[in-house]
C-alpha cells in the first residue's frame, strides 16, 4: 500500500512570497473578472471577483533549502497563482484540480531529477507507481499546457501538528 501526501505551497512561503516572490519582484495583487486560475494556496480555482496575485516560485529551491539537498540544475522558478490575502489552506478532501493531461516530474532526496510521466488517465496509478520506486522522495504534478507547477505530493502521511503545511492526499 503506498501512502502519500498532497502538499500545497507552505504557508510561511505563501506568507513570503506575497511580500517579494523568488525572482525578487514585489507581488502585485489584482482582481480576477473572470475566475479559474489554479490556486497553489488552497488547490482550487478561483472564483471571479477574488483577489489573486501571480507571483515566482522556485518549488526545489526551498525544498532544499529545508532539508539541505542541492537541486542543482533543476532548480528552477515559474509562475504560481496565490490568494493576495491569507486563505484557509486546502481542504485536502480529494486530489486538487482535474489530473487528466498532466505531468508528474519524479525527485529523489538528493533533489536529483527521476525522471518525468506524462499522465493522460489513471492519474492513482501513476502517482502511486512513482512512489513505488525508493528512490522518489517527491513528486511535482505540472500542468502540460505550460509545464507550471501545481503541487507536490510526498511520500508517507503529514508530519504531526503540520496541517498548515501539508494536507493528507488520498491513500492507496
Amino acid at each position: 500500500m503506498t501512502t502519500y501526501t498532497v502538499c500545497p505551497v507552505p504557508a510561511d512561503t505563501l506568507r513570503a512570497l506575497r511580500t517579494v516572490d523568488d525572482a525578487g519582484r514585489p507581488a502585485a495583487p489584482f482582481t480576477d473578472e473572470e475566475g479559474g486560475a489554479p490556486l497553489r494556496c488552497c488547490l482550487r480555482r478561483s472564483a471571479p471577483g477574488e483577489r489573486i496575485a501571480l507571483v515566482s516560485y522556485a518549488p526545489l529551491r526551498r525544498w532544499a533549502a529545508a532539508t539541505g539537498a542541492r537541486p542543482g540544475a533543476y532548480d528552477e522558478q515559474g509562475p504560481v497563482f496565490v490568494h493576495a490575502e491569507e486563505c484557509p489552506g486546502w481542504a485536502g478532501r480529494a486530489l486538487p484540480f482535474d489530473n487528466s493531461h498532466r505531468v508528474l516530474r519524479r525527485y529523489s532526496a538528493e533533489g536529483r531529477i527521476l525522471g518525468g510521466r506524462l499522465v493522460a488517465a489513471g492519474f492513482h496509478a501513476a502517482l502511486t507507481a512513482a512512489f513505488e520506486d525508493p528512490e522518489v522522495e517527491l513528486v511535482h504534478v505540472r500542468a502540460v499546457e505550460y509545464g507550471c507547477f501545481l503541487y507536490e505530493v510526498r511520500r508517507g502521511r503529514p508530519v504531526p501538528g503540520d496541517a498548515g503545511r501539508r494536507s493528507r492526499g488520498r491513500r492507496r
